[in-house]
């Protein structure tokens, strides 16, 4: 019997060509991060409004990515495995981009990130799984960390675009109350035609494993679930665990109505309500012998998580915490306390908005450089390590905005911004990939999402109440608690156990 062949190792332009498309989608993600706040209060939306309405982005991911993931594993046809995601999420993606700007209510505009989010993570999640199918073990940190390159790139350039339309092109950043200034509408245009280009080049130029290859490189690589595998867990801790998390979202609900609380909080108990109901199904489902359905399959490998993974968890829950405060205040944040504008249709706060595009820009670009620090530091300091000292950096990037006063000085503060953003897209995915099942690495990819996505419905729900109540109205104070969030996750991050000594994984019952 042969001895199973390993993933042969691609050529630094066959990676460039793979990791190319995530340019496009960072398009899409950034435009959306540097200018959704902006076209909400544009429309009328009020600073206390802006967590809610952006509940829509992390509740999409929530859904949609294990879902993609797990059908993602199990798809393949003409295009392959992944790429059919990629070019179904582009053309969403675009579409919704196109039509963002030309909103014409607020409510439209919040449904609109709500399509744009969806669409965004149909490609974003199985590009994550793609660099587990294609790359040996040994490339993996080379392919994640070129993708947080491509990220970097793709930021850059869409979050200066409405500065670079306004300052060097000449159209107007500004425009009538209630209307979209026209250097906005002409970067989402833009954007759009990038998502298109550059995802249909990694669709054109990669071809990817068959099932039978990647069944055997995974056997090779030692990434198939081991026979001897934990127990499984019964129908009766889902029922008990599902009765709890149902119950204690309806009397979060009841409390939240009766002492008339703030309406983001009824976020949080929608959430818990629905892990309980998702819970029940998943043991009414064993119950029938229907392990093989899709819903139960995730609920399955949510609660069997490799150690590491959990371990990761909790580090990607306050990294992204801190960035999700960040991304929703660092617009009012900037014009209000470094440009003194509370007149969101005035020419000051537009400049200051301008300004932020910008500042999250240089993060990106910063991110760029960074991208190729962090391999260097990774072998001469190891993964963990080098994640702890970048999220530090981020912390001290986000704390210095409080006691900074030019607004050009904030570039210097978006340096350490910019290490912990390239390290908290790379460096975790690298040492998670190894100890994830490769038959299983979409859905488990998605999963994973989870903790980037529950950190930040929790600061949707939170961090209006926090600003207009413990910070009085000063949202610069949110960019502090991200600070102090990341110091947390780079604690957290000494402690993770990498994949060489993980744990066994537990397989699924079928």
């Amino acid at each position: 019997m042969s001895t199973p062949s390993q993933r042969p190792e691609l050529s630094f332009w066959q990676i460039w060509n793979m990791c190319f498309g995530f340019i496009g989608i960072q398009f899409g993600f950034a435009l959306q991060n540097a200018n959704v706040s902006r076209i909400f209060q544009t429309l009328g939306a009020q600073i206390d409004d802006l967590p809610i309405l952006w509940v829509a982005a992390p509740l999409t991911g929530l859904l949609v990515q294990p879902i993609v993931g797990y059908f993602s594993d199990k798809t393949w046809n003409r295009l392959g495995r992944r790429r059919p995601y990629f070019l179904v999420g582009a053309i969403a993606t675009s579409a919704s981009l196109f039509f963002m700007p030309h909103s014409p209510t607020l409510w439209i505009a919040a449904g609109m990130l709500w399509i744009m989010d969806a669409s965004i993570n149909i490609s974003m999640e199985p590009f994550r799984a793609f660099v587990g199918d294609m790359l040996p073990q040994k490339q993996r940190t080379l392919g994640f960390v070129m993708q947080a390159f491509f990220i970097g790139v793709g930021s850059v350039v869409a979050s200066c675009l409405p500065w670079l339309m306004a300052n060097v092109i000449g159209i107007s950043n500004t425009a009538a109350p209630g209307v979209v200034p026209d250097s906005v509408i002409w970067s989402f245009t833009l954007g759009g035609l990038a998502v298109l280009l550059a995802v249909g080049w990694t669709i054109i130029r990669t071809r990817e494993y068959s099932p039978e290859q990647l069944a055997e490189y995974n056997e090779a690589e030692g990434q198939l679930s081991p026979e001897h595998s934990a127990a499984i867990k019964p129908a009766s801790y889902y029922k008990k665990s599902g009765l709890a998390w149902f119950a204690i979202g309806a009397l979060g609900a009841a409390v939240v109505a009766v002492f008339s609380l703030h309406a983001e909080l009824y976020i949080l108990a929608a959430c818990s309500t629905g892990f309980g109901v998702l819970q029940l199904i998943a043991a009414s489902l064993q119950h029938r012998g229907a392990t093989g359905h899709g819903l139960y399959q995730i609920t399955h490998d949510f609660f069997h998580m490799p150690r590491t993974m959990i371990q990761l968890a909790l580090v990607q829950f306050f990294s992204w915490f801190a960035l999700f405060s960040m991304w929703i205040y660092i617009t009012p944040a900037v014009t209000s306390h470094h440009y003194g504008a509370l007149d969101t249709n005035g020419e000051l706060y537009n400049q200051g908005a301008d300004w932020t595009g910008v500042l999250l820009g240089s993060y990106n670009g910063y991110a760029m450089l960074a991208a190729f620090i962090i391999p260097v530091m990774a072998r001469k300091l190891g993964q963990k390590l080098t994640h702890c000292i970048n999220l530090l950096l981020g912390a001290l990037g986000f704390v210095s905005f409080l006691w900074v006063k030019d607004p050009a000085w904030l570039l210097a503060s978006m340096v350490g911004v910019g290490f912990a953003w390239a390290s908290i897209i790379s460096l975790p995915y690298a040492m998670l990939s190894c100890a994830l099942p490769g038959h299983k690495m979409g859905v488990y990819m998605g999963i994973f999402n989870f903790f980037i996505v529950i950190p930040q419905i929790l600061a949707a729900s939170v961090l209006g109440l926090m600003v207009s109540t413990i910070f009085k109205g000063n949202s610069i104070y949110a960019l502090l608690l991200g600070g102090a969030c990341f110091t947390i996750a780079a604690l957290a991050t000494l402690r993770v156990t990498l994949p060489a000594t993980e744990a066994p994984l537990r397989t699924s019952p079928t």
